[in-house]
Parts: C-alpha cells; structure tokens; sequence
C-alpha cells in the first residue's frame, strides 16, 4: 500500500481523533465556587449541577462546592427555603452565588408517617421537627432524654442518673391504663422495639432505643395526634417519633468525619443532715456494741469518741464518684453521579457516679443508595450496635446500696466493709454494707442487636412511585445477676439467669401517585404493611451457692427455670389521599384496615382512618401584606386510632401454670404438676381505640423570622382494658379481662419562633414551647371507682395518676386533728394525697451565632407535678433529711381530737418525725422546676486557617448539663425523676434511685 494512501486510510483518521479528544481535554474546566443566603451566610446541602447533565455537586459544611464540566453550559442551583438561580457559563473556573429567599418555599420538608416526606406547609395535622444539630447539642446518650422540653406536647422523664438507665415519654398525656404508655418509635420507615429490658433486681432498666447512636440521626419528627399517626393504625394510639438517619451526598468525594466527646458527671443529691449521730433520743449509738438504723443521736459538734471530737463521714461525697463519659465517632460520606454512601462507627464508655455502674456502647451504621436504573433506586443499611451494661439494684431493694447511703449516720465510718473474721461490719440490721456491695453484687446486661433496612423506589411514570421497603429488628440480650454468700438478704447467695431474644420483621409495599389536574394537586398513597415480632425467653433463679464466689448456676443449690415464647402477625392495608385546591385548600382523607393474630376471629380485623382539612387564607393576601405576614393556616381533623400493646399473645386464652398447693410447690417429688390459671381470659377483647379532634392555627411572619403554631386538641379511649377485673369465686376464678375503661385527654400545645437577629455576622434564634394537658378518668368497670397499678392509682373523676394513700385527719375547717400526745395521725380512710401530671410544661432555647462562636442555652420548665419523695419519707423514721435537724419542742398546728381546743402539747423532733413516716401525705412534694438543662459554647475556626492543614473544618465546645435546677418545694436532688422505670404502674415516685448528674462535656469535631 502507498504511503499517500496509508495515511489516507489510517493516520488522518487516527489524528483527527487524537485531536478532538485533546479539544475535549481541553475544554474540560474545573467550576469552584461557594454558596451563600444574601446575608453572606454559607447554604449547606445546596444543589449544585449542570443543567441537561449529570455533573453536578453538593455544598459542604462551608458552602463551597467543587465540579467538572466542558466549558458551556447553564449553572442550576437549588436549595430548600430559596429561589432556584441559573447562571450562564463560559469557561468559568470560579463562580459564588447568593441565594435569595423564597416566600413559597419556607416551609421546611418533614419526614410523615411511613417515611413520606411532606412539605409542613400542607401538613392538616401537628407534628414538630428536632433537627441533628439540637440532638447533637443536648449531648444525651439516649435519643429519648435529647426530645427532654422541646417538643410541645411532649413529657420525657429520667428513671435514674445508672449509666443506660431507661426515660419515659408520653405524648399528649397516657391513653391507656396499663402497660408504658410510650410512642411508637420508626426509624426510616422501620418500626423498632423500645421495651425497657436488662434489670433482674429493684429498679428501672434500660429501654431499647439507647442502642441506637445519635449521630446518625438526621432528624426526629414527633407525630402528636390520631390525624397524624392514623397511617399506622392499631400502633398509632400514643403517638409516633419518626427517626430518620442522615444520608451521603451525591458527587461528594469521600468527607471523613471525627468527633470526640469526653465529660464529668456530678451526683445531684438529697437534702441530708450532717448535725446529729446515729441512735435515739438524743442518746449514741457506736454502731458496733449498739446497733440502731436511727440517726436521732447526740450532736456532732458535743459528741467526744475515745475522748477525741468525732469526726464527721459525709457519707455521699465518701461513696459517688465524679462519673465520665467518653464518646469517640468517626463516619465517611460522599458519593458519585447516581449513588451516596455513610458509614459509621462509635465507641461509648460512661462509668458512673456509683463504682462499678457503666454503660458501654459500640455502634456500626452503613448506608448505601444507588440509582440502578433510570427509574429505580434502592437503599440498603445496616446498624449494628453492642451494649455492655452493669447496674446495682435501687430502689427499696435489700441490696440498694444508694438506700444506705442516703441513710447511713454520718458517726460511722462505713470503711472497711468486712471486720477481722471476713463477716460484714454492719452499723444495723438487715441491709448490707454499701461498699460490700459493690465487690459482691452485680447485675450486668449484654445486648447484640441488628437493624437492617432495604428499600426500593421505581417510579414507571414521572407521577406515580411504587415503593417496597423491608425491615428488621433483632436482638438478643444475656442477663446475669449475682450475689454473694454473706449477702443479709440473701445468705447463701443468689444466682440469676435471663436470655431474651426478639425478633421483628417488616414489610411496606407502597403504591404513591402525584398529578395536578388544572387547580387540583392530588397525592395518593395505597400500602399494605405485614409484620411478625417474635419473643422468646428463658429465666432462671438459683439460690444458695455450694461454692462461694462460683457464679456459674451449677453451683446452686435449688434452681427454678422457667422458658416461654410468643408470635404475633399482624396485616394492614391503608389509604391515604390529599387533595390541594390552589394551594390554599387542603383535604386529606386517611384509612386503614387491621388485623391482629392475637385477637379472635371475630375480633381480628378493625377499621381506623382519619378526615382533615386546612385553609391556607394567607395565598389570598396582597403582595404587600405577604411581606408582614408570609403565612397563615388554620386546620381541623378528627382521627380514631387503636392501641394494642395491652394484649399480649395468648392473653384471651386461660392457660395452666405450675402448681402451688399450700406449701407445695410443684414438681414435687419428681411429679410435675399444672392448676389451670386463676383469671379467666376473655376471647372477646378488642383493641383500645382513641377518638380524637384537633384543630390548630399556624402563621408566618416577615419571611417566617417569627412563626406561630398553636393546637388544640380533645382525645378520648373507649373500650380500655382492665385486666384484673374481680369475678365471684362461685366462677373458679379470681379475675378477668374487660374492655370498659374510658379516658380523656385535652390540651393546648403552642409554638413560638422568633429570629429576632439576622446578619452576615450576628444571629439569633429563639424558640418557646408550651404544654397544657387535662387528663380526666371516666369509667373503669361498672361500678368500680378505684383501681390499683403498681404504684398508680386510678380513681373516676380524677386525673390518671394521682397519689392516694394514707392522709393525716382533719376536722371539718381542715385543721389537723392532735392526738393527746401531742401529734397529728392518720385518718382512718384513705383519700387522694397528690397528682403526678404538672399544670403546665414549657420550654425556652437561645441560640446565638457571632461570626465564628456559637452560644445556646436551654431552660426547661414544669408547673405543678407532685412527687412521693420516700427519700425523706423513710427517711423521717431514721432521722436523716435535712429538715430533721431541728430537734428541738415544737407544739403542732392543730386541734386536740379530744377537747376540740387548740393543741398546747409540745412534742420534739423525733417523735414528730416518726410519726410523719407512717402517713404518705407527709411526703407529697410539689415537684415544680426551672432547670437549665442545656448550655454549649462553641468555636469553628475559619476555613482559612485550615487552608495548608488536611482538615476542611473544625469545632470546639464545651456543654454543660443539668448546670442549675430550681425547685423550691423539692428536697430531693432532681426532681424529674421515676426511681422504678418507665411503666404506668411507677411514675411519680423519687425513692433511693442512683442520683441523676450535672455534667460538663468538652468536644472537638473535625472533618477531612
């Protein structure tokens, strides 16, 4: 071949390739630019891509962003609550872009039930949003306390200041008379388990959402009424807590994340006195050849031991330690054209203020999504989380060492806990030595537990998306208890083991459309949801240990097993549909069908659903008037929703038990022996069903820099269960179940935010929250009028929850009655001494931006809330609060029983205090407070200072907690407090429970 014809034929085609992929080359330009509000401030998570393409980034934690493209084309930039701009490129390497404002786009996007994201602006029901940033603020290791006064509508309650310790939420006040009373929690779609498990002794244990890291939680959305949750159907009585985990970022190259947390927590403690010795009458006792649990001995400061002033043991500040917390996360996130990845680890280590108490936790959270198709996106995630908990009985246990302490007399060195023979050095009789205790004692919690999600989204047509979502909930937790030989109230030792195993999984197959119709935008949303929670454990209880120190069950002596299990499945189908009429007309329509395994066939399937309607009369304001007031809403609903969670599997059905027959327990003799239960289980029981009616006002104004949400909302349980009716013993049986409790709720939540500040280098942010709830008790049972649930009382007419006991007697005017001695007594008939619901709950939050500072502060308040304080109680007996070092004569405010005349009879201190001990109204404290629950100050260097280091960005801050509580008619150390968990049946109660704590955490916070 010729050469004119090779070059021809090969190397003019192969150059003009080689050039035009050089021209391409060439052409390619990297685009860097930052993106700003018109105020200067940097936007994060702004959209940034070119238009028609798919280059595009996402804006970092400063705004900047970073992208490729050929030197032409039209710049899009997007971002939630702005005008979208276009800008027109030719060639450009550098482009910032300021954003401005978008009046219709200022209403955030909330994440609903099921997951469905919603514009707030349409919402016809109340929910409320606490976004990462405060979760990551309040510092709380579990996501329950972080939700603590910022929520309207909302109550959260400490049990115990024991590393994992559970807390209690209620939304809108309790629904039902037994079981927690506690929401539904979801995160990402997924209902998930938040049972209070991990505790085989006195006390509260640990409720199940402390598993789960907070710093992968991208927001928390509270849905409050039956219009919000009726999606969920026969799980949607008390409310849902909607967790939504953050996510990667698309065209984001790998961001690498590193925090790390280290704090002190301080015990808040009781009022205790420190003036007087252990004994009586004045006398002391030497705790060794005079042996008393009384500290109404001689004063301290006349009190001379082997001739020597006597010296003073402050027995709290002796036994707490300074707790700390350790808290290190490291997570890596970003993503190309068509897929986002996270992934997270997390170490948590806090030991307590009690020794040997710690809470370990580690967590792995993966997250992955990808667009397979044109049309179809998946997402798969897993979190994984172990958690190592060891706690020490509270409460009025024997073993609660905190008992002791609180009560111990400040003449008796406690130290050493064992005399010259290897027995304990005791100062009384039958409680152990605190510090024995904590060598002999423990009670440690394992738990593996798993929680994977996968998701698929294809949407066939540009409106409607056919959504399958799976997930599960599985873990399996190991419990062992052990006490010593030697132990006083158990001699010969003790041994207990519990493994528990829980698995749930869940299924959504959701069918979602979207169309506008000339003035008509219709959303509809057709699911069907299935899912099977499994339950399965084993216990077992052995005493007297053969070879001391041996914790191994084989070295019992009598063992007691027992094992059960439980399946339960449930379907439901559901409709949802909103219609919106020129954006200022909403009407949403909610229905869904349930069945339940556990209820009979007749019963199994029930109807709940929901009708809402909001008027939206600010789209039909001036442009002028829109400039004050941008929005202005106002919406009714009514909604009926079902609670299940007082039926457990097998509960209609009577079955047989092991037998006790006088002394004989079986087996007995190698002969296994059943008696059919004594309550009668009834077939018939229904589910709980709650009506409710809401109707709300929201507004916006100057560009929402002040908005408005206020609720007003009426809830009533029909057919609420009683399962320890009382049947005649001419039945066989002692009691059974019913459906007749009647219950309401009604309340006035509202929401305040104001951004009074708004500069390039000044902002300021405030948000106030209020609460009032009425709960009012309306039927138990025919003509019963009290009933008893652990320590929660139920009596028609009467709040849910008030304290009835013993109550000192009064005469006609009110006037205590006086005993001829001298001292008021109780009346024969018991009455209503307290109630545990406060007035009213409010919360305020400041947050402060100057340049590169960060400053917040956080109040949070609770009007009225009584409190059975048995610190003090039990306390008055032997001589130990605060308030027992005035010893001295007093004559008691009152009239003689006798004469009628008014008491002249002086008693002294001891006797006025024991007597106290035997009536509860003594011990009923206003449980009102003003806490400061939040403080943080923090420091972001400026990225310029970062430019020659690896890191992007970095923060320091220091938070304080719990920095200062006022409680006037309080003597306890933190009176948000519930000594025995979670549970309807312990609420109220502040009863020698490990002190919740103030802190100070430092942390640093750097990105790569």
């Amino acid at each position: 071949m010729k050469f004119k014809q090779l070059l021809k034929r090969f190397i003019l085609p192969l150059l003009s390739v080689f050039v035009f992929c050089y021209s391409t080359y060439a052409q390619t330009v990297t685009l860097k630019g930052k993106v700003t509000d018109e105020k200067g401030e940097p936007i994060v998570g702004a959209s940034v891509k070119i238009k028609n393409t798919s280059a595009g980034s996402v804006t970092n934690g400063s705004g900047m962003f970073s992208l490729n493209y050929t030197g032409q084309g039209t710049l899009m930039v997007t971002a939630i609550g702005f005008a979208t701009q276009e800008i027109k490129l030719t060639g450009q390497a550098q482009v910032n872009v300021a954003l401005a404002e978008d009046n219709k786009q200022l209403n955030e996007v909330v994440v609903t039930a099921l997951g469905i994201k919603r514009d707030k602006r349409i919402l016809t029901y109340s929910s409320q949003e606490v976004k990462a940033e405060s979760i990551a603020q309040s510092k709380e290791p579990n996501l329950v306390n972080a939700l603590a006064g910022k929520v309207s509508g909302v109550q959260v309650t400490s049990s115990s200041g024991t590393p994992g310790s559970s807390a209690r939420i209620v939304i809108r006040g309790a629904t039902s008379f037994y079981g927690e009373n506690g929401p539904l929690m979801v995160i990402d779609g997924v209902p998930v388990d938040n049972a209070e498990t991990g505790n085989l002794n006195s006390g509260p244990g640990t409720n199940r959402l402390a598993d789960i890291d907070p710093s992968i939680i991208a927001s928390m959305n509270v849905l409050k009424g039956a219009a919000a949750t009726a999606l969920y159907g026969s799980k949607g009585a008390n409310g849902v807590v909607i967790i939504t985990t953050k996510n990667g970022a698309l065209n984001q190259k790998p961001l690498i994340t590193f925090s790390s947390d280290f704090s002190f927590e301080n015990p808040l403690l009781p009022q205790i006195q420190n003036k007087y010795s252990q004994g009586t009458n004045g006398i002391y006792y030497d705790g060794v050849n005079q042996k008393t649990s009384t500290s109404w001995g001689a004063r301290m400061d006349t009190l001379k031991i082997n001739g020597q002033p006597a010296k003073v043991y402050n027995q709290s500040d002796l036994f707490f330690k300074t707790g700390h917390t350790y808290n290190n996360t490291v997570n890596i996130g970003g993503g190309g054209n068509n897929s986002t990845y996270l992934v997270s680890y997390s170490n948590f280590n806090q030991q307590g203020t009690v020794p040997t108490t710690k809470f370990l936790r580690n967590t792995f959270f993966a997250k992955y999504s990808a667009q397979v198709l044109k049309n179809l996106t998946t997402t798969f995630q897993l979190n994984y989380s172990n958690s190592q908990n060891d706690r020490l009985p509270e409460g009025y246990a024997l073993e609660s060492p905190v008992w002791t302490i609180f009560t111990a007399p400040v003449s008796y060195n406690l130290q050493p806990y064992l005399n010259a023979d290897g027995t304990q050095r005791l100062y009384r009789f039958s409680r152990n030595n605190p510090y024995w205790v904590l060598d002999n004692i423990k009670n440690h919690s394992g738990v593996n537990r798993f929680l994977p999600t996968f998701t698929a989204d294809y949407k066939p047509l540009s409106w409607l998306t056919i959504t399958e979502r799976f997930g599960a909930d599985v873990y399996a937790e190991m419990d062992r208890y052990h006490e010593s030989t030697q132990s006083v109230s158990n001699p010969n030792g003790r041994l207990v083991d519990q493994n528990l195993t829980y698995r749930q999984y869940n299924n959504d197959l959701l069918i979602s459309a979207n169309k506008q119709f000339g003035n008509f935008n219709v959303d509809v949303v057709l699911g069907n949801n299935l899912i099977s929670t499994y339950g399965e454990s084993t216990y077992a209880n052995g005493v007297g240990l053969t070879v001391p120190g041996l914790y191994n069950m084989a070295s019992a002596s009598t063992v007691n097993y027992s094992e059960g299990s439980s399946l339960q499945r449930k379907v439901g189908f559901y409709l949802q549909s909103n219609i919106e009429y020129k954006r200022f007309l909403l009407l949403s329509l909610t229905g869904r069908y349930d069945g339940n395994s556990v209820l009979s066939i007749d019963h199994s399937f029930y109807p709940y659903g929901s009708a809402a309607g909001s008027f939206i009369f600010s789209e039909f304001f001036s442009p002028e008037f829109s400039k004050v007031m941008n929005l202005g809403k106002v919406r009714v609903s009514y909604g009926t929703v079902g609670n299940d969670g007082s039926i457990g599997a097998y509960s209609l059905l009577t079955p047989y038990n092991k037998a006790t027959v006088r002394n004989l327990s079986f087996p007995y003799n190698q002969q296994a022996g059943f008696l059919i239960n004594d309550v009668l289980g009834n077939p018939n029981l229904k589910n709980e069903r709650i009506n409710e009616f809401e109707a709300g006002f929201e507004a916006g104004f100057f560009n929402n820099r002040i908005s408005l949400e206020a609720s007003f909302y009426n809830k009533k349980t029909n057919g609420g269960i009683i399962p320890t009716v009382a049947l005649p013993p001419s039945t066989g049986y002692s009691a059974t179940s019913v459906n007749s409790a009647v219950m309401r709720n009604k309340g006035i939540e509202v929401l305040l935010n104001v951004n009074p500040i708004k500069s390039r280098d000044f902002n300021w942010d405030f948000t106030l929250n209020f609460t009032r709830n009425r709960n009012k008790v309306l039927s138990i049972y025919k003509d019963l009028s009290l009933i008893n649930i652990g320590f929660t009382n139920v009596v028609i007419g009467q709040p849910y929850g008030v304290i009835y006991g013993t109550r000192y007697a009064r005469n006609a005017a009110g006037k205590l009655l006086i005993d001829d001695s001298g001292l008021p007594y109780a009346d024969d008939n018991q009455g209503i001494v307290g109630n545990i619901n406060p007035n009213w709950l409010g919360g305020i939050n400041n947050n402060f931006r100057y340049k590169q500072f960060n400053f917040s502060f956080f109040f949070d308040i609770k009007r009225g809330g009584d409190i059975q304080n048995n610190v003090d109680g039990y306390g008055y007996f032997y001589g130990t609060p605060k308030v027992t070092e005035n010893r001295g004569l007093r004559v008691v405010d009152g009239v003689n029983a006798t004469t009628g005349q008014p008491n002249t009879v002086a008693v002294n201190g001891q006797a006025y205090y024991q007597r106290a001990n035997g009536v509860l109204e003594s011990v009923i404290q206003d449980g009102s407070y003003v806490k400061l629950r939040n403080v943080s100050l923090g420091y972001t260097l400026k990225p310029s200072w970062l430019s020659k280091s690896p890191f992007k960005s970095a923060t320091f801050s220091v938070t304080g907690r719990n920095l200062w509580i006022h409680a006037p008619h309080f003597t306890g150390g933190d009176p948000e407090v519930s000594s025995f968990g979670s549970s309807n049946g312990s609420q109220g109660i502040y009863s020698f429970s490990t002190p919740t704590s103030k802190s100070v955490d430092f942390s640093l916070k750097v990105t790569l």
